[in-house]
């Protein structure tokens, strides 16, 4: 569904950017060892669509928290952001380690957002026990 829309915010012209939640923190880690990160979240500042997708399946470091929290909040009211995971808000302080991080980041995401609750079954699971049964 992510994809979807973000192809569809490309059609629309909306300069558009899907990534995993860990690819852009070891980005936004790496940039800052090579002393690029400002240019990098202004890169990011740019898009008026990003698309954050896989949030949750790794926890992140402190410094990793912190630096997502400074590109989702630098779009607060700005521009759209879209995240996909597979937990619900009250696990997200699994993921960042800090459950005021979390409150904070959490109370600007879903400030005038969207929230789509997907709970039906897993396609990818669906194929495959698809799969299993006709081989």
């Amino acid at each position: 569904m992510a994809t979807a829309l973000g192809i569809e915010a490309c059609k629309q012209g909306i300069r558009t950017r899907f990534v995993t939640a860990y690819g852009l923190v070891n980005e936004l880690i790496e940039a800052r060892y090579e002393k690029e990160l400002k240019r990098t979240l202004e890169r990011y500042s740019r898009y008026g669509l990003l698309i954050l997708d896989e949030l949750g399946y790794v926890p992140f470091s402190k410094e990793g928290s912190e630096l997502l929290f400074q590109v989702l909040a630098e779009r607060h009211e700005r521009a759209s952001v879209i995240i996909t995971s597979n937990l619900g808000f009250g696990d997200w302080t699994q993921v960042f380690g800090d459950a005021n991080l979390t409150a904070a980041l959490l109370d600007r995401l879903t400030h005038k957002a969207y929230i789509i609750n997907c709970n039906w079954e897993s396609y990818r699971l669906r194929e495959s026990l698809k799969n299993q049964k006709s081989g």
